[in-house]
């Protein structure tokens, strides 16, 4: 496994300002016609900066995932070669702490013992996670049911009030399905109906009484449909925002523990782990020492 190196944006991407800069302002020749004596459209520079961007960003992404998978096998490997070491360390200090105590009874000792201690102290078993969940014959009913997905209690009947089946009655006079013109509004209606009913069935008077309002209120107005330059635009800044949110990522994955570790070693990462294992053996082999000189 060989480390890539930090990830850096390609030179091919372009920076959130450079698309912007040299494309002209989206009210320019926003029809997407061509210009007179058959002149380029206007458009045609925003798209190849859009081009561009993309690409930039895809082998951007490439290069973040690229990284993130080292540092990711990179941390199971060290875990795997490692973690073992360091366990041991921490019982050799607990067991070096705990003699010290019982040799000079000092409560400082003492507390220092137990800090050790509990760095050490194993899982708790499955008894313990589920203390008051168990007993002989396994599970508790709450328990079962949780694990089942089904519900701890029975739910509870609801009972709407008389102000909530009048707002029903009415709701359901004035949008019912049938009363569609065409598909498109009975799509609607049944849409809406759904909601209507799902309120009811909770007795929700509040939520009934609102969606009167937006029933009467009438269907939201179309929302104006952006022109070519103003969808090529609102692309360009996702682009630039996709980028940020990329260079967070790999800036993190750069800082962490094990990136940083990957960057001591960067051609050869399994080199860097025998080095790590042969100073966490010497240091093994001190606490065992230390621990025979405690003990006497």
């Amino acid at each position: 496994m060989a480390y890539a190196g930090p990830v850096t944006t390609p030179e091919a991407e372009p920076t959130p300002q450079e698309p912007h800069a040299a494309a002209p302002h989206p009210t320019d020749g926003a029809d997407g016609a061509d210009g007179p004596d058959g002149a380029p459209r206007p458009e045609e520079r925003l798209e190849k900066a859009v081009r561009a961007a993309e690409q930039a960003l895809i082998e951007y992404e490439i290069a973040v995932e690229t990284f993130r998978v080292e540092v990711e096998n990179f941390s199971r490997l060290h875990h795997q070669k490692l973690g073992p070491m360091y366990a041991r360390l921490d019982e050799l200090d607990a067991l070096i702490a705990e003699a010290v105590a019982a040799r000079s009874g000092d409560p400082e000792d003492r507390r220092k013992a137990d800090e050790a201690r509990a760095r050490v102290l194993p899982m708790p078993g499955v008894e313990e996670l589920f203390h008051g969940w168990m007993d002989g014959e396994g599970l508790f009913p709450e328990a079962a049911a949780m694990l089942t997905d089904q519900s701890v209690r029975p739910p509870q009947r609801v009972r709407p009030s008389d102000e909530a089946r009048k707002l029903y009655r009415e709701l359901v006079r004035k949008a019912h399905p049938d009363l569609a013109q065409d598909e498109q509004e009975r799509a609607r209606r049944d849409e809406f109906i759904t909601r209507v009913n799902a309120a009811y069935g909770r007795g929700d008077e509040s939520l009934l009484r609102e969606l009167l309002g937006e029933w009467d209120a009438g269907p939201a107005p179309e929302e104006q449909q952006p022109t070519p330059a103003e969808e090529l635009y609102a692309r360009l800044e996702w682009l630039a925002r996709r980028k940020e949110l990329l260079a967070v990522v790999a800036h993190d994955l750069e800082e962490s523990a094990i990136g940083s570790m990957l960057k001591l070693a960067p051609d050869d990462p399994d080199r860097l782990l025998d080095e790590i294992a042969e100073q966490l053996l010497a240091q093994v082999a001190e606490r065992e020492a230390e621990l025979e000189r405690a003990s006497a």
